[in-house]
């Protein structure tokens, strides 16, 4: 390179940072990570959120729409142009069409950009007129989060701690462990032996989502798209042998579970994952304790290994060049229109116990973190019934199954959100003192008026917290 070239490269160079500070200060973007774990309602909360950024008189708990400072929003094509386009219009139409439903789920990566015209009321106020605040929202399976702390792992500690998981889900479990009972990890490699596992056990992950586990890695055995088949997903957990001698079976799935994290994880968390600001975390909190005490821990652990991944921290305009930081991170369990109002202090209560002790288990520190209870879209009305002499506050909605109306009460949460917790770190498969039920609901039909978007709960909270700061 001659002396011409490389003053030219630093010139470029120079202008491209000038760029991004330009741009950080007077169009800054905001990337927002959205993913949730199983059944968590991760395109209707991004549908929903960007519909109420759109048309924002449902948000009064977003202070830059409840006072005016949102002047104009606006969708406009996502910047990454080898990232799939988040099918927004499809999606609210499924939700607020005349024959309303849910949404296809997705399950691969998609983007979208939402510019919002936002009017200053900070330092910034006297600089002139309204600036653009630009707000990418990138969507990836839950799934993918929890394949991050593989990274950290060797094989021979993964598998350690999957026959541990396995031994505590053994409703689900037993037919991959009397497989792996009746394998020899020693003995020489057979591809006929790697499928039947990777089969196998891809069978247990996904009996183990259906029955309310969260922490179910590797999360492409279960969305496994354009890998399917290939060595990268044909491998198990195994015990270690007292040898692993070259050729054997443990060493070939030691090989290929390598290679899992250095050509699918790895990729995701420098291409995606590492350039997020701001996270939000869906849960289906009312799922898993519905499917019982370990559910819950499970769920619990499994915040834990999330928060593991992020790197706390605030961003500046140095991060370009030293690394991203996410700067906050929402836990939110979903569905909270499934239990009356009344009940929802208990719910958000439960979240916020189950996040301080994640923190704890993950010696997590630097990002601002929280916890709420939401629905992205309301699809119940609340009443008050007689049963049996006494009154129970319930919700009515149309049930998924069948299609028909039905009043629903799902039981009492307890006050003492401990009170769940330990049962599930205690190991009990049951409760103790109260069968909590659930129930799965259509969309309702709803006209939305000029101006306004879906009805929800809490959303509005849940976007001040994660970008408000931002549009001040």
């Amino acid at each position: 390179m001659g002396l011409d070239d490389f003053a030219d490269g630093i010139s470029r160079a120079i202008e491209g940072a000038g760029g991004q500070v330009k741009a950080a200060l007077f169009e800054p973007t905001i990337r927002l990570g959205v993913t949730g774990l199983s059944r968590s309602g991760k395109t209707v909360f991004i549908t929903s959120l960007i519909a109420n950024l759109l048309d924002n008189n449902r948000m009064p708990q977003l202070l830059a729409a409840a006072g005016g400072g949102i002047r104009a929003a606006y969708l406009q094509p996502q910047p990454d142009d080898t990232v799939p386009r988040f099918d927004y219009e499809n999606h609210l139409a499924a939700l607020v069409g005349p024959n309303p439903h849910w949404p296809q789920s997705t399950r691969a990566i998609s983007q979208l950009r939402l510019s919002l015209k936002v009017q200053p009321t900070g330092i910034l106020a006297g600089f002139g007129g309204p600036r653009t605040v630009h707000v990418d929202i990138v969507d990836y399976p839950g799934e993918w989060l929890l394949d991050l702390p593989l990274l950290d792992q060797s094989y021979a500690r993964w598998s350690e701690i999957a026959l541990a998981l396995a031994a505590l889900r053994q409703t689900v479990a037993a037919g991959w462990q009397a497989l792996v009972g009746k394998t020899d990890p020693a003995a020489q490699f057979g591809e006929a032996t790697a499928q039947a596992l990777a089969k196998s056990y891809t069978a247990y992950l996904s009996a183990a989502r259906d029955a309310g586990f969260s922490a179910c890695a590797p999360g492409r055995f279960l969305m496994p798209g354009e890998l399917a088949g290939s060595p990268a997903l044909t491998f198990a957990p195994l015990p270690k042998p007292a040898k692993t001698r070259r050729g054997s079976l443990w060493r070939e799935m030691e090989r290929r579970y390598n290679a899992y994290k250095s050509q699918v994880v790895k990729p995701f968390f420098r291409d995606h994952f590492a350039r997020i600001d701001r996270q939000v975390v869906l849960l289906d909190a009312l799922g898993a304790i519905h499917a019982g005490p370990r559910a819950v821990e499970d769920m619990r652990g499994a915040m834990a290994d999330i928060l593991r991944c992020f790197r706390p921290g605030k961003n500046s305009w140095l991060s370009r060049i030293t690394g991203r930081r996410c700067e906050k991170i929402l836990f939110a369990a979903t569905k909270a229109d499934h239990l009356h109002h009344n009940q929802h202090p208990q719910l958000t209560a439960i979240m916020q116990a189950m996040l301080r002790e994640a923190e704890d288990r993950a010696k997590f520190a630097g990002a601002a973190t929280a916890a709420m209870s939401l629905a992205a879209l309301r699809a119940t009305v609340e009443e008050t019934i007689d049963h049996n002499g006494a009154k129970l506050d319930c919700v009515r909605g149309v049930l998924n199954a069948g299609g028909k109306q039905a009043a629903f009460y799902p039981g009492t949460l307890p006050t003492d959100p401990h009170q769940l917790l330990r049962q599930g770190r205690n190991g009990a498969e049951k409760w103790l003192d109260a069968d909590y039920q659930i129930m799965r609901f259509r969309p309702a039909k709803i006209a939305l008026r000029p101006g306004f978007g879906p009805p929800h709960i809490r959303l509005d909270k849940a976007a001040e917290f994660l970008i408000g700061d931002r549009l001040r």
